[in-house]
């Protein structure tokens, strides 16, 4: 035992059956056989948020070899890697899964009142790790390079009512934190064949994604991919029931040759437009649903690996109610009742069509570069307009021009949709590629369609100008006013999953930002927006070079440097999540720059 180690087993000793506050006397760096422990934070009662706690192991003790270093991308995935083992691994420790959970090293014997796996008042025992899910994320709870591992987790120190357990605590500690540094973040205690599957699974992901540019496509759909998930709430494959594996259509299958699995044959996805039709239940939403967590890699076993999508694809929906702050709309409304002034346009409360123009153009200011639209979640009237509408109400007498007829303009400018229907034919017109989805198979019907285009004329009239292509305005933020004159400290930040955030006094509703899949992204969105605010924000830079300022510090000092403090709860965002955030905040003011001529 090392003098760090017996120095904090003294403490835990000493403090035994002591009011809850002593456990204060534990911060500190603690020096263990073959790592350091660190205890940065102490919570202040059993009931409070759990403690933080880190281990540090240098390379030369843990060994991971360098083909698992060797690139940004490996590091990533090997840190994932390690974050799902030493979070299962605690989850077992915490639940009592094997006899004698928290007996330590030196004990022979449990000092659990009553033998509890968790033992005591409130989250005592009970040693945590943010638990990933499907898709392998940059995190912060493992960090990893050419000289160290370091993994971040809580530990709910144990206490009968507000009395120290310190001989449980002495065991947890000493004993099981040991063990799990040893199981989950050693080499030689790793199962190398899975470590490589999940890196070479990762890698390929990275490939294939950088490979869509120069074949022309926006996202690819391999060959054997499992689309459909469990549940709404159940992100894993579905493996029961009628799993029908996907299967490209010859007319639009691709190969691409991977690092690591060599060539993979798949359905790509065309620039331009592109429909996904078909009956009702068939597939068309699945695909989609898809294609949209395309963006992110995805671990093994999952069935969407080999799923990828141009990590500039935005979801774009209606969203009742929203705010929306100084957007140039003109592209798509104009002429509203009572000369409101749609270029510059701001309203507490937004329609469906009114909010899904600006989500389209807040996604281009932010770089988009595909439009991922849903018919069942947009609004009818911003999709279109038919012949009998027209002749019933004048254009003169109607603000919306509908994407219909703005589509077209959007992939000229190199602004690709995907877009799933059921109802709205008229959009044969203007597709590049129909997919049509029979029993979860897709079928390429393109010929079919333009056929049945041309044989059933809708007699509608096209109603966007010629000319006419979308340009962003130039937006600068002058204020996020999320913090009101007179408060003492900084705002606080709090993440409600992937739903909310809450920045200071007010809350930042996320439900319609679906590309949100992990908490871990909403509270590296609340704090990054809090530091935006108190070190970038200078009055004078546009929404896009704020968040490119913002990245250019992640990528020199880590998601580490947006945090108030110390921990591991961070999984990293993408610019175009940050900047719907930003959006989306009620209290945010902006200035406009004129705008580029169109």
């Amino acid at each position: 035992m090392s003098s760090g180690q017996e120095r904090l087993s003294s403490i835990l000793r000493r403090i035994d059956h002591r009011g809850y506050k002593a456990y204060q006397d534990i911060r500190g760096q603690f020096r263990f056989p073959g790592f350091d422990l660190y205890v940065d934070h102490v919570q202040a009662d059993p009931f409070a948020p759990p403690s933080r706690f880190r281990v540090r192991v240098l390379q030369s003790m843990a060994g991971f070899p360098e083909w698992s270093l060797a690139t940004p991308g490996r590091r990533v995935a090997l840190a994932d890697f390690l974050a799902r083992r030493f979070s299962a691994l605690a989850a077992a420790l915490s639940h009592g899964h094997g006899q004698g959970a928290w007996e330590s090293e030196s004990h022979s014997h449990s000092h659990s009142p009553g033998g509890s796996a968790t033992p005591g008042t409130g989250k005592s025992g009970r040693i945590s790790m943010a638990r990933p899910g499907q898709e392998i994320l940059p995190r912060n709870s493992v960090l990893v390079d050419a000289d160290f591992v370091e993994a971040r987790f809580t530990v709910g120190l144990p206490a009968a009512g507000r009395s120290i357990l310190g001989r449980v605590a002495e065991d947890i500690i000493c004993g099981a934190v040991p063990r799990l540094v040893r199981d989950a973040l050693l080499f030689a205690s790793i199962p190398v064949a899975d470590l490589e599957r999940h890196i070479e699974t990762a890698e390929d992901s990275d490939a294939l994604r950088a490979a869509l540019p120069g074949l022309e496509i926006v996202a690819f759909v391999a060959n054997g991919a499992v689309l459909p998930r469990r549940s709404g709430v159940d992100d894993r494959p579905l493996d029961s029931g009628n799993v029908v594996p996907f299967t490209s259509p010859s007319s639009l299958e691709v190969e691409v040759t991977l690092p690591n699995r060599g060539p993979v044959r798949g359905m790509g996805v065309p620039r331009g437009v592109t429909l996904i039709v078909g009956g009702g239940y068939h597939g068309k939403s699945t695909l989609l649903r898809a294609i949209e967590r395309g963006v992110y890699n995805h671990i093994p076993g999952d069935g969407r690996e080999l799923v990828v999508t141009s990590p500039l694809a935005v979801k774009i929906r209606a969203e009742d109610g929203r705010a929306v702050t100084e957007d140039d709309i003109s592209f798509f409304i104009t002429n509203l009742p009572f000369g409101a002034d749609t270029r510059h346009f701001s309203t507490e409360n937004a329609s469906g069509s009114t909010s899904q123009a600006a989500n389209i153009v807040e996604a281009i200011e932010a770089g988009a570069k595909v439009l991922l639209v849903d018919e069942d979640t947009s609004a009818t009237n911003f999709m279109i307009r038919d012949r009998r509408m027209q002749a019933l109400v004048a254009k003169d007498r109607e603000p919306i021009t509908p994407f219909i007829d703005r589509v077209r303009s959007l992939a000229e400018d190199g602004i690709s949709t995907v877009l799933v229907l059921g109802g709205s034919g008229d959009y044969l017109d203007v597709a590049d590629t129909v997919i049509m989805m029979d029993e979860y198979r897709p079928v390429d019907v393109t010929a079919r369609a333009r056929e049945v285009a041309a044989h059933f004329a809708t007699g509608r009239k096209f109603e966007g100008g010629e000319d006419e292509h979308l340009r962003p305005a130039r937006r600068v933020p002058v204020s996020l006013g999320f913090a009101r004159p007179g408060d003492r400290r900084p705002a606080r930040t709090k993440a409600r999953g992937t739903d909310a955030i809450v920045l200071g006094h007010e809350e930042i509703d996320l439900r319609n930002v679906e590309q949100v899949v992990d908490p871990g992204q909403t509270r590296f969105i609340a704090d990054a927006l809090r530091y935006l605010e108190a070190h970038l924000l200078d009055g004078r830079t546009t929404v896009p070079d704020l968040i490119a300022a913002l990245e250019r510090e992640i990528a020199a000092h880590g998601m580490d440097v947006v945090a108030p403090f110390v921990h591991g709860d961070y999984c990293l965002a993408r610019p175009i999540e940050i900047t719907a955030a930003l959006n989306r905040l009620r209290t945010l003011k902006v200035s406009s720059k004129p705008r580029p001529d169109r």
